[in-house]
C-alpha cells in the first residue's frame, strides 16, 4: 500500500471543496486529460466520473466510482481502468492547526496490479501521489497546477 502525506496551507473546508467538485477531478489527479461526470451527483455514494487518459499513441478509458464519503473529511474511490484492472484510493482531511494534512493511500484491488503488487509498484505510486497531492495543493490554495503531459501516470 502506498500512503503519502501533504501539508496544505488552506482549512478543510477549501481542500474538501476541490474533491467535491467533479468538474476540478482532472486538475488535481495525475493522468486524466479528460473527465466528465457519469452517474449520481458527485461525490454522492456510487456516483461516478468518466475519464480518459493517453498512454503513447492510445488512448484509455475508464470511471472513479465513489465507494465511501464522509464529508468534510474522508473520500474513498475505486478507479476502474478496464483490462488493467481497479484500484482504491482514500483521502483523508485532518484539521492541522489552520492548515490541513491531507493523507493518501492506494493499492490495486484487481487485475494485473492486483496480481503483480509489490514494493515497485509502491515505489512507482508514491511517485504518482508526490505529484497529484503537489496539484491538489496548488489548486486548493489557488494556484495552476502544473501541466502534465499528456498519459503521465
Amino acid at each position: 500500500m502506498a500512503v503519502r502525506h501533504q501539508l496544505i496551507k488552506s482549512p478543510p473546508a477549501a481542500v474538501w471543496a476541490v474533491l467535491a467538485d467533479g468538474a476540478r477531478y482532472q486538475e488535481w489527479v495525475v493522468g486524466p486529460y479528460r473527465s466528465e461526470p457519469a452517474e449520481g451527483d458527485w461525490p454522492e455514494l456510487g456516483s461516478s466520473i468518466a475519464y480518459s487518459v493517453r498512454v503513447g499513441p492510445w488512448s484509455l478509458s475508464g470511471r472513479t466510482i465513489v465507494r465511501r464519503v464522509e464529508p468534510p473529511r474522508e473520500l474513498e474511490l475505486e478507479i476502474e481502468s478496464g483490462a488493467l484492472g481497479s484500484a482504491r484510493i482514500a483521502a483523508e482531511i485532518r484539521p492541522w492547526g489552520e492548515h490541513s494534512l491531507i493523507i493518501m493511500d492506494e493499492h490495486p484491488l484487481r487485475g494485473p496490479g492486483g496480481l503483480l503488487h509489490n514494493a515497485v509498484l509502491d515505489a512507482l505510486l508514491q511517485i504518482r501521489h508526490r505529484s497529484m497531492l503537489g496539484r491538489l495543493a496548488k489548486v486548493v490554495e489557488g494556484g495552476r497546477p502544473r501541466q502534465q503531459p499528456s498519459g503521465a501516470f
